[in-house]
């Protein structure tokens, strides 16, 4: 019966959504190849990284590699020429079974950057297999009442093979009797019928044996035969007729048990029994078809009995007979194509393939970290899948291509903030309702070299008593490092630099490891008072990072050195008779090159006799006359001066002194190293000027106490600043005040109150020789005794400038 003309568009339009739905992958593939299954290994395919547009010197060192979709290595890229080519030999039948395109879909990785392209590799079908029938012979029983015209269906072959390597064509043995009729659907062979070309004679030839051979269209041309033997009986003339010889229907995806799929209908012009019909799948249906459907024997209802998958089976043709209860039964034949509809019921399936694990933390915005392929058995917009994050990290997913998206960095990467991120990835297709699954990948973050060193505070001041052992620890420096590894490994040195023209490096040295510093040499706070020490910490980081320790060095004074009088005066002094008690007759010096109250002097008169005319002063050093002479006197006196200094314990120094009385008018001599004028006692206004000092450095030493308490917290950058530029400490032995431009130290009896006098001088840049020093020393000296004389309560011991 022919075809109407809807049912003809109504198969045109399956054709095209067919032959659309087969090359759906290869417009979203960036490369398309072709080759013939069974090639053998080496088989060229074409050269990727050409075509990719790769420099084929570097995709060595970026690491190309090709992924399957299922893990098997059918292809294998030539890492010298860029050449993709057959590792394994494929067999289209086993890969792709009962699929008109089979493509191989493939991913190309290239590292250094990261970058991914979809290749696809369709095989072509080649004519290796000849067409089989199911049974080499195949018996008919046909009345010889059967009118000419009449129709009788023939199992046909089976060729996994595709296209012209597929079935081509049937050819049946020459007969006079029997002919051939072909029945194509959607230009394939669906099924043969052998037609009854003239009535047959019982009587003439009870048995017709004929031969049916199928041919491909391959080169060469592959063939297979089946022997047809028909029996001629003298039965029911009349076989059932259907009222279309195809029907079409369609039926949804897990349609419930007991559905009704459609109804088909034949009827029998015989009466009584031959008219009678029964219906039932043809013997030549697949068992897919009986499993999943069933037809009533009387009615013709075809109903589902079990799950109908459109995964499993998109479609289902159907042979139905029907038989009629004639004594010789004749068959009707008809065919039902059921369309599956599909239904949302898979959910997407989903593989992230780290590439990046653990992640460094100085990764630009855009590096890949994963690559997640998904997939959806589900067609249409049921199989059409998205991802996306449920939280906010720095990651971000991008799309690449059909099926596949990458993880990248969306975000500034921090581990000493964050060492470790757990990210879900949500793939959820748009079915209605939308499926969706999903995956937690943990993120590690790698440290790279990014924080340097940390000292505890830049700036940092010690004490050293001088006369030290060599190799004694003065200091621990103590660094830190947020990061980890050989990150955070941290050594220390020393940074070249000089104290008076001599490398530091032979005062001391640092132990790399821990910090530790060490004294290399005995220092003399004679020759070396203050000294500054650069430390630098450094990582082991690549490239490493390093930091700066401020060490401030000061060399504490012990009384080592004992009192030495100056050459300044004579030891052999004339004096006259005739000089009033009182009256300076001459003076004594001696110097200290110890500090503060270690170069404290004191005079005394060494066996003193007290008929001796003469007095010392304890402060100064002169030597005065204390009573007028008399006639008893002696003509020359002889005295041991002997000066002693403060420290503990006290060192001292003694020279003599002989002094010679004259007449009056005779000659005298002595040497006063000083102006006469210095005997003399402050004048009022030099004790108001050395108080106006006094007052003004105690204004300025509360204020800039005041100042420093107030701003600790807010200025700390500021006070480190004041600190180098003012070093204020204190020890037992009294307060230290030094200044850049000036030092003096200052120092207070430890067993009462103490106040602290700075006096600011310019600052020689000549070292003064001894003789000198013993005058300004002296000098300083006299006038503070001078002052304590006149304020005996004042607190002020000593001042000395260094």
């Amino acid at each position: 019966m022919p075809f109407s003309k809807l049912d003809y568009q109504s198969r045109s339009r399956l054709i095209y959504f067919l032959l659309l739905q087969m090359s759906w992958d290869v417009v979203f593939s960036q490369l398309h190849y072709i080759t013939k299954e069974e090639s053998k290994h080496g088989t060229f395919v074409g050269r990727i990284a050409q075509d990719l547009g790769l420099d084929i010197g570097e995709i060595n060192s970026r690491m190309l590699r090709v992924v399957s979709k299922d893990d098997k290595e059918y292809f294998q890229v030539n890492l010298q020429n860029g050449i993709l080519f057959v590792k394994d030999t494929i067999d289209r039948e086993l890969l792709c079974p009962g699929t008109q395109f089979c493509i191989i879909p493939l991913q190309v990785i290239v590292d250094k950057p990261v970058q991914m392209y979809r290749v696809d590799v369709e095989i072509e079908d080649i004519n290796d297999n000849r067409p089989v029938f199911p049974s080499t012979v195949t018996s008919l029983v046909i009345s010889e009442l059967m009118p000419a015209g009449s129709r009788f269906h023939v199992q046909g072959a089976a060729d996994p093979d595709l296209g012209t390597n597929s079935i081509t064509n049937y050819e049946l043995s020459a007969s006079d009797n029997f002919a051939l009729d072909i029945q194509k659907y959607m230009n394939q062979i669906r099924s043969l019928e052998l037609i009854l070309k003239k009535s047959l004679d019982r009587e003439k030839q009870a048995v017709h044996n004929l031969t049916l051979t199928a041919y491909d269209g391959g080169k060469p041309r592959l063939s297979g035969t089946s022997e047809i033997i028909v029996t001629v009986e003298d039965l029911n003339d009349n076989a059932p007729t259907f009222n279309q010889p195809f029907y079409q229907t369609s039926v949804i995806e897990n349609a419930p048990k007991g559905s009704l799929v459609i109804k088909v209908n034949a009827t029998d012009l015989d009466q009584g029994k031959n008219g009678e019909i029964l219906y039932a799948f043809s013997k030549a249906a697949m068992e897919d078809v009986s499993n999943v459907f069933s037809i009533d024997r009387h009615t013709g209802e075809i109903k589902v009995i079990e799950e109908v998958d459109f995964e499993q089976a998109q479609m289902y043709e159907i042979q139905i007979d029907a038989v009629d209860n004639g004594e010789v039964q004749l068959i009707g034949h008809c065919k039902v194509l059921v369309t599956v509809v599909d239904v949302n019921d898979n959910p997407p399936e989903m593989t992230v393939t780290s590439l990046a694990v653990p992640v460094p933390e100085d990764s630009p915005e855009g590096t890949t970290v994963a690559i997640i392929s998904v997939d959806d058995q589900d067609s249409s917009l049921n199989g059409k899948v998205n991802c996306h994050m449920t939280d906010s990290a720095p990651f971000k997913i991008h799309p690449a291509f059909k099926g596949d998206f990458s993880l990248i960095v969306n975000g500034q990467l921090d581990r000493e903030t964050r060492s470790q991120y757990e990210v879900v990835i949500v793939a959820r297709d748009e079915g209605s309702p939308p499926l969706s699954v999903s995956k937690s990948i943990k993120i590690d973050i790698s440290d790279v070299n990014d924080n340097a060193p940390v000292f505890q505070q830049p700036v940092d001041t010690i004490f050293i008593k001088e006369n030290n052992p060599p190799g004694s620890l003065v200091y621990k420096a103590t660094a830190s490092d947020p990061d980890i590894g050989q990150n955070s490994f941290i050594t220390y040195s020393i940074s070249d630099s000089t104290v008076q023209g001599i490398p530091i490096s032979s005062y001391v040295s640092i132990n790399p490891e821990n910090g530790k510093v060490f004294a290399l040499a005995s220092f003399d706070h004679e020759q070396v008072t203050y000294f500054q020490c650069h430390i630098k910490a450094t990582d082991a980081g690549l490239p490493p990072l390093s930091s700066n320790l401020t060490l401030n060095i000061f060399i504490e004074d012990i009384n080592d050195n004992p009192p030495v009088f100056s050459t300044m005066f004579s030891t052999l002094i004339k004096t006259p008779k005739s000089i009033e008690p009182g009256n300076l007759v001459t003076k004594v010096q001696a110097v200290d090159v110890d500090s503060g109250y270690n170069a404290l002097l004191s005079y005394n008169l060494k066996d003193h006799i007290g008929k001796n005319p003469f007095v010392i002063s304890h402060h100064t050093g002169e030597i005065s006359l204390k009573r007028p002479f008399t006639d008893s006197d002696h003509e020359e006196y002889r005295l041991m001066v002997v000066a002693k200094d403060h420290g503990e314990p006290s060192m001292t120094a003694t020279t003599e002194v002989v002094i010679s009385l004259v007449e009056s008018g005779g000659e005298v001599l002595y040497e006063n190293p000083e102006p006469k004028g210095l005997t003399d006692e402050f004048s009022e206004a030099n004790i108001y000027l050395v108080v106006a000092i006094c007052v003004l450095s105690s204004v300025f030493l509360i204020t800039l106490i005041i100042f420093t308490v107030l701003r600790w917290q807010k200025c700390r950058d500021e006070v480190n600043e004041l600190k180098e530029n003012y070093k204020i400490c204190s020890n037992t032995g009294g307060s230290w005040v030094y200044s850049q431009q000036t030092q003096y130290r200052v120092c207070a009896n430890s067993s009462q109150p103490k106040n602290d006098l700075i006096v600011f001088t310019p600052n020689s840049s000549q070292t003064p020789t001894n003789d000198e020093r013993a005058s300004q020393q002296q000098a300083m000296v006299n006038s503070f005794y001078q002052i304590l004389d006149r304020n005996p309560s004042s607190p002020i011991q000593s001042v000395t400038a260094q």
